[in-house]
C-alpha cells in the first residue's frame, strides 16, 4: 500500500491510500476536496472510497463537495452526523479498497461515533497502517467531547495498544510539540521526552527555513519535511 499525506487547513492531515495493484484509493477525511483530486490525478488511481473518523466539519465537512467532485463514492463513517454517508459501520466491520482489507475500529470518546481504520495488505509482509483521526496523536489522544476517560483509556489500551507493534500510525492533526511540552511538564525528569521534544522541534524549525524549502521546492512547512524524508530515503553519502 502507499499513503500519501495531504497538509489541510491549518494542521489537520487528510490521507490518501493507494494499493499499488489494483490503483484504487481511498481517502481519509477529504476536509480539502480540491487538493484530493489534484492528488489522484498526479497518482493516476481510481477514488472508490471516503473513510470518515468522525462528524465534525474539520474531518467529515469536505464530504458533500467530495462526491459532487468524485460521483459514486462510498463514504464510511460510524456515525450518523457524518456528512453524505453512505455506509455506516460498527466495531470489526471489514471491507475492501483494491487487494487491502479495511477492519473498522470503534473507540468512541472524541464523538460517540469515533472510527479508526485499520489497512492491512493480503500476504504481505508489509506493515499494517492505522488511521486514528481525533482518538490517537503523537504523544497525546484527543478532547473527550462526547465520552468519558474510560471509553478512551479501552480505546487506547484495549483497541490500539494491542495492534501489532509495526502498525504505522497516521493521525488526524500536527499536535505533537505541545503534546510533548505538556508531557514534560508532566514528567519533567523523563529523559526520553526531553529527547523526543528536541526532535519535534527540529523537524518543525527546518522546515520552515526559508534555504531549506528553496531547497525542497516547497512553500508549506509539512510538503518540505515529505520532500526531504524521500530525499533522504535515497540519500547516500559521497566518498571524500
Amino acid at each position: 500500500m502507499k499513503v500519501e499525506l495531504l497538509p489541510a487547513l491549518t494542521d489537520n492531515y487528510m490521507y490518501l491510500l493507494i494499493d499499488e495493484e489494483s490503483k484504487e484509493a481511498a481517502i481519509i477525511d477529504p476536509v480539502e476536496p480540491v487538493k484530493v483530486v489534484e492528488a489522484i490525478r498526479k497518482h493516476g488511481v481510481r477514488l472508490t472510497t471516503v473513510l470518515t473518523t468522525h462528524h465534525h466539519w474539520d474531518h467529515a465537512g469536505g464530504n458533500e463537495k467530495m462526491v459532487r467532485l468524485v460521483p459514486g463514492l462510498t463514504v464510511y463513517g460510524g456515525d450518523d452526523r457524518v456528512d453524505a454517508l453512505t455506509k455506516k459501520v460498527k466495531h470489526s466491520n471489514t471491507f475492501k479498497v483494491g487487494s487491502l482489507t479495511v477492519k473498522c475500529l470503534f473507540t468512541p470518546c472524541h464523538t460517540t461515533g469515533h472510527i479508526c481504520y485499520l489497512v492491512t495488505k493480503d500476504n504481505s509482509t508489509e506493515p499494517p497502517a492505522v488511521f486514528t483521526g481525533d482518538t490517537l496523536f503523537v504523544a497525546g489522544c484527543g478532547k473527550f467531547f462526547e465520552g468519558t476517560a474510560e471509553q478512551m483509556y479501552r480505546a487506547l489500551i484495549d483497541v490500539l495498544g494491542r495492534l501489532p507493534p509495526e502498525t504505522r500510525i497516521y493521525c488526524g492533526h500536527e499536535y505533537t510539540v505541545n503534546n510533548l511540552k505538556f508531557a514534560r511538564h508532566v514528567e519533567p525528569d523523563n529523559e526520553v521526552i526531553k529527547k523526543k521534544l528536541a526532535w519535534a522541534k527540529c523537524q518543525c524549525s527546518l522546515c520552515i527555513e526559508k534555504s531549506v524549502q528553496e531547497h525542497a521546492g516547497k512553500n508549506d512547512p509539512v510538503e518540505t519535511m515529505r520532500s526531504l524524508r524521500k530525499e533522504k530515503d535515497g540519500f547516500r553519502v559521497p566518498k571524500e
